[in-house]
């Protein structure tokens, strides 16, 4: 009779305990890639600031109106294709943190999906008589949010991959005007 409270009682502890221990998986992830884009960053604006102090020396030594269009047009295509493969890092790095956080909640649904699911059917053989269509409700109702949670899934994948295509097509469209734009 005491059983079934202490069922819940069980679930709702192990439920506490892999959602926490997904909240510090995801928080580390986190910190992981803030690592990664401060890094970045970083290593940007230190190569934009030698790169600046060298066109600012360059331009100090011009001489004529020709030789000034010459060097700043000299500047267009190098500043393009960094800014492109800068865009590129930085969409690395959110695909990479974003792919590891759906995994991370992909197993964790599954595993509260089974969880959820023992705990009915271990509560189920100790129900009462009569209480079978209610079980096979409880399962049935689970069954449905788990294939509704797939289909959400698949299709917000396919979400995410139609915009890095798209973002993909802009960029070689913007990559392929480069050396048009020298």
């Amino acid at each position: 009779m005491f059983a079934i409270p202490e069922q819940f009682s069980n679930a709702t502890k192990s439920t506490m305990e892999a959602q926490f221990a997904l909240f510090s998986s995801l928080s580390a992830k986190t910190f992981e890639s803030m690592e990664k884009l401060v890094a970045l960053n970083m290593a940007t604006a230190k190569g934009s600031l030698a790169e600046s102090t060298a066109t600012a020396r360059a331009m100090l030594t011009v001489k004529d109106p020709q030789e000034f269009i010459s060097l700043t047009t000299g500047k267009v295509q190098p500043a393009a294709e960094k800014a492109l493969a800068y865009s590129k890092e930085v969409a690395a790095i959110v695909r990479g943190a974003g792919a590891e956080f759906s995994q991370a909640a992909e197993s964790q649904i599954v595993e509260a999906n089974r969880k959820v699911l023992s705990l009915v059917d271990e509560v189920s053989k100790n129900a009462p008589a009569g209480s079978e269509q209610f079980v096979s409700a409880m399962k049935t109702a689970i069954s449905n949010a788990s294939a509704g949670y797939e289909h959400i899934s698949k299709t917000t994948k396919q979400a995410v991959e139609s915009v890095e295509n798209n973002m993909n097509s802009a960029v070689s469209q913007f990559a392929s005007k480069i050396p048009t734009a020298a």
